[in-house]
C-alpha cells in the first residue's frame, strides 16, 4: 500500500529516498488516532529491530513539531528529544532524521559519549530543533545547564528495554523529569517486559499500545539455522559457516571482550578481513571499524551484544551466534541486525550438546522454527565455491576494455584455454580462506531425529544407565599419584581427542594411569586427534580392558595393581626379608640389636644403668651421699649439722652493757621518753629484758599521759596480749 500522508516535506523526502510502501510499524504509527483535542497520543510500540522504527517515530513527530508549518523558523531550545542506548544507535538515528527532515530546515544535534562535550555544548548554544543522544551524556548536559528541555514537545525512547538492561533507569528518570509534563512520550521496545510497562505507566498518559509482533512471531525475512557442533570446534564451525554462505557482510556474536579478541585474531590469521567491536574500544577505533565495514574493506565483524546494539550495516546478510545468547530477547536483538528493510538474512546458532536443550526452549519461546543440521563440511564448501565461480557475473559481463581483449588473445596464442581457466580458478581460490575439517555430532543428530536427549533417553528426568555398544579401551598417564579426578579428566580427554562427553564410556583410575572407553564410532577421530596433540606431559596409548581382579587404586591400598604386561613387574610389598627379625622373649622383652634387659626380683632393671636397691631405712644408695634420719630430726651429710636448742645461748651474743641476761633477744632497748626529754635522749630501759645506760632494765606498765602501753613479755621478750590504748597494736597475737 502507498505511504499515508504525514507531512508534505517528509512525504517528498520518502519519495526521493525510494520508499514505496510503509512497513507494518510505520503504518500502525501513522494510523494511530489523535487525542480529542487533535494532539498526538503517547505511543507504546513493540517492534522488531530493523522494522523501520526510526522513520516511524520521525513521521509520528512531524505534526507535533511542525503543525501546519512547512519549515522550522527559529533556532532556540530543542522541541524534540530522542534517547538511544548506544553511541552507534544514536548516530544512526541522527543520520536517519537528517535526510527525513532535510526539507524542513531542522537542525539536529547529537550528544553521545566519546565525543568532545565542548563541541556539543557550542552546538546546543547555537540552537537545535531535535537532540539525539545517549542517557549519560544527555544528563551531563542537563546538569551543567547546556541543555534546556523546557520547550520540549516530544520525547522518544528508542530501544527502551536495552537501556533498562544497561542500567540507565536512573538517568532516564532524571531526563524525563526535566521535560515538561504535557509533552508527548513515544516509547519503542523490542519486547514489552514488566519494567517497560511500569516505565510507561509512570511517564505516559493514556498511551496507545501497538504490537507489531503479534504472537511473538519471528522476523519473516530471517532464516534461522541451528548447527550441531562439538564444544571444542566452535571456532572451526565459525570458519566453515562464513565460507559456506559467503555473505557480503557478516556479524559474529560473542559474550565477552576476551572472546571477541580471540575470535578476531583467529579469523584474521586464517585470511578473513575482520574487525572487532567491544566496549573497551575508543570512539575513534569504533568509528574506524564501522567505516571499514561500510566501505567493504572488512567483511566480518566480531562484537559483543552491547557493541552491536543498533548497528545498521549495509549488506549484512549473515549473523553467527558463536556463543548462545542469554535469553530470547538477546536472540531477537542479535538476529535483527540482518534481514532489514525487506532484505533477506540468515541467523546461525552454533549449538554444542551441552546447550541443545536451552536453545530448543529459547527457540520455542520466541516462536522460531529453526532448521537443524551438521556443520558445513569441506566438501560442501568446495562445491559451493564451484557454483559461485561458475555464476560469477565477471565471466558473462561484456568486456569493453580493448587492452584486456588484446592481452587475452596473446594468452590464448601462447597457452591453451584449459591452462588459462585453471590459472583463473587457482587465483580465485587463493583469495578464499581454506575450509576446516569439522566433526558432526552424530549423537545429537540422532537425538534430533528420535526426540531423545543427549544420553539416549526421552526428554525428562535423567537416570544413570550402563552405556551399551562397542567400546575401545585407552589409557592416559595420569593416576592417583597426580590427583586424577573425573571432573577434570573428562574435559581433558575431550580436548585432546576432539570428542564429546557422549563418546566416552567407563573411566577407571589407578595408581599411575587411568583407563577409559571410547566408542567405536569415534575411535578413528580420537586416534587422529591424539596423534596430532601437543599437550605437554599427557600421553594417551592403547590399553586392554581391566581384568576381573584389577581394581581401581585406593588411597590405603599398598599392594600394586597388575598392569597389561606392557611394563616390567614391580617388587611386591610383602617382602620383608631385608629387615632384621625380632622375637618376643619369655620375659616379654624383644631381642635384636638392642641390649636385653630383665626384671630383677627387687623390681629394679639391670643393664647399662647402675643398679639400685631399696634400703631398709627408705633412703636410696648410689652415687649420691647417703643420708639418715637423725634422732634429733635434723639431717646429716655434706651440710653442717644443726640441733634444736632448748633456749638461745646468751653467751654467743654480745651483751649490751649493763644487760642482765633473762633470755630476751639482744636488741637495742628503747622506751618511750616523755615529752620533756631531749630528742636524743635514750629510752628508759625496761625492767625485764632491755638494759639501758644509766638505769636498771625493767619494762613498765601502761604509761600515763596517753602513751602506748606494753603488756607482759614472754621468755624471749615478746609482748603478749592485746595492746591497750587509742591505737591498736598491729603485731602478732
Amino acid at each position: 500500500m502507498p505511504f499515508p500522508a504525514s507531512h508534505p516535506a517528509l512525504d517528498r523526502a520518502l519519495s526521493d529516498r525510494g520508499y514505496a510502501e510503509p512497513t507494518p510499524v510505520q503504518a500502525a504509527v501513522l494510523d494511530a488516532a489523535p487525542n480529542d483535542d487533535g494532539s498526538g497520543r503517547d505511543l507504546l510500540v513493540s517492534a522488531q529491530t530493523g522494522s523501520g522504527k526510526t522513520v516511524a517515530f520521525g513521521l509520528a513527530l512531524a505534526t507535533t513539531l511542525l503543525g501546519d508549518a512547512e519549515k522550522f523558523t527559529d533556532f532556540g531550545n530543542p522541541v524534540a528529544l530522542v534517547i538511544a542506548p548506544t553511541r552507534e544507535l544514536a548516530q544512526q538515528v541522527s543520520s536517519e532524521l537528517q535526510w527525513l527532515y532535510a526539507q524542513t530546515g531542522a537542525r539536529i544535534v547529537s550528544c553521545v559519549g566519546g565525543m568532545d562535550p565542548k563541541t556539543e555544548r557550542r552546538a546546543l548554544e547555537r540552537g537545535a530543533h531535535i537532540v539525539v543522544g545517549t542517557p549519560g551524556r544527555l544528563r551531563d548536559h542537563l546538569e551543567r545547564g547546556a541543555l534546556d528541555l523546557s520547550e520540549a514537545k516530544a520525547v522518544v525512547l528508542d530501544e527502551a528495554d536495552e537501556m533498562l538492561d544497561m542500567g540507565f533507569q536512573e538517568d532516564l528518570t532524571f531526563i524525563l523529569d526535566a521535560a515538561p509534563p504535557e509533552r508527548r512520550t513515544l516509547l519503542f521496545s523490542a519486547t514489552l517486559a514488566r519494567d517497560i510497562v511500569q516505565l510507561a505507566k509512570t511517564y505516559q498518559r493514556d498511551a496507545l499500545r501497538i504490537d507489531t509482533v503479534a504472537g511473538n512471531k519471528s522476523h519473516a525475512d530471517i532464516e534461522y539455522k541451528a548447527i550441531r557442533i562439538a564444544p571444542n570446534e566452535i571456532e572451526l564451525g565459525v570458519v566453515n559457516v562464513l565460507r559456506y554462505f559467503e555473505a557480503p557482510g557478516a556479524l559474529v556474536f560473542a559474550n565477552t571482550r576476551e572472546r571477541v579478541k580471540h575470535l578476531t585474531s583467529s579469523l584474521r590469521e586464517r585470511g578473513f578481513s575482520v574487525v572487532g567491536l567491544s566496549g573497551e574500544l575508543t570512539q575513534s577505533a569504533r568509528s574506524e571499524a564501522l567505516q571499514a565495514l561500510r566501505d567493504g574493506h572488512a567483511r566480518v565483524c566480531v562484537a559483543t551484544d552491547v557493541a552491536a546494539r543498533g548497528l545498521d550495516l549495509p549488506d549484512l546478510g549473515l549473523v553467527i551466534h558463536a556463543e548462545i545468547p542469554v535469553n530470547k530477547a538477546g536472540l531477537l536483538h542479535r538476529s535483527g541486525r540482518t534481514g532489514r528493510a525487506g532484505k533477506k538474512g540468515v541467523s546461525v546458532l552454533l549449538v554444542s550438546y551441552t546447550r541443545r536443550r536451552k536453545v530448543e526452549l529459547m527457540l520455542q519461546s520466541a516462536s522460531i522454527v529453526a532448521e537443524w543440521s551438521g556443520p558445513p563440511s569441506a566438501e560442501m564448501i568446495l562445491e559451493k565455491d564451484r557454483e559461485r565461480l561458475l555464476a560469477d557475473p565477471a565471466l558473462t559481463a561484456p568486456v569493453d576494455d580493448a587492452e584486456a581483449l588484446e592481452l587475452g588473445r596473446l594468452l590464448l596464442e601462447r597457452t591453451t584455454p584449459e591452462q588459462v581457466a585453471a590459472s583463473l580458478i587457482r587465483l580465485y581460490r587463493q583469495k578464499l580462506p581454506a575450509p576446516e575439517d569439522v566433526y558432526d555430532d552424530e549423537r545429537m543428530k540422532r537425538a534430533q531425529v528420535s526426540g531423545v536427549n543427549d544420553r539416549g533417553q526421552r526428554d525428562g528426568p535423567l537416570t544413570d544407565f550402563a552405556r551399551g555398544g562397542e567400546m575401545v579401551w585407552f589409557r592416559v598417564n595420569i593416576g592417583r599419584d597426580k590427583n586424577a579426578d573425573p571432573k577434570w579428566l573428562l574435559p581433558t580427554i575431550c580436548r585432546i581427542g576432539h570428542v564429546t562427553k557422549g563418546d566416552i564410556g567407563s573411566i577407571k583410575i589407578f595408581d599411575r594411569e587411568t583407563k577409559f572407553e571410547i566408542t567405536k564410532a569415534a575411535e578413528a577421530k580420537f586416534r587422529a586427534a591424539v596423534a596430532a596433540s601437543t599437550e605437554d606431559g599427557v600421553t594417551v596409548a592403547n590399553a586392554v580392558a581391566p581384568g576381573p581382579k584389577e581394581k581401581p587404586a585406593s588411597r590405603w591400598d599398598k599392594t600394586p595393581v597388575g598392569d597389561a604386561g606392557d611394563r616390567p613387574a614391580r617388587k611386591p610389598w610383602a617382602d620383608k626379608g631385608e629387615k632384621k627379625p625380632w622375637v618376643k622373649r619369655e620375659d616379654g622383652a624383644p631381642t635384636g640389636e638392642k641390649k636385653p634387659w630383665v626384671k630383677r626380683e627387687d623390681g629394679a632393671p639391670t643393664g647399662d644403668k647402675k643398679p639400685w636397691v631399696k634400703r631398709e631405712d627408705s633412703a636410696p644408695t648410689g652415687e649420691k651421699k647417703p643420708w639418715v634420719k637423725r634422732e634429733d630430726s635434723a639431717p646429716t651429710g655434706d651440710k653442717k649439722p644443726w640441733v634444736k636448742r632448748d633456749k638461745p645461748e646468751a653467751a654467743e651474743r654480745t651483751p649490751w652493757a649493763g644487760k642482765v641476761d633473762t633470755g630476751a633477744p639482744a636488741k637495742k632497748p628503747w622506751v618511750k621518753k616523755d615529752a620533756a626529754a631531749s630528742p636524743k635522749a635514750a629510752w628508759a630501759p625496761a625492767s625485764d629484758a632491755h638494759p639501758a645506760p644509766g638505769g636498771e632494765p625493767a619494762w613498765k606498765g601502761k604509761p600515763k599521759g596517753g602513751d602506748r602501753p606494753w603488756g607482759a613479755k614472754d621468755a624471749r621478750g615478746k609482748p603478749t596480749g592485746k595492746p591497750a590504748g587509742a591505737k591498736p597494736f598491729k603485731g602478732k597475737k
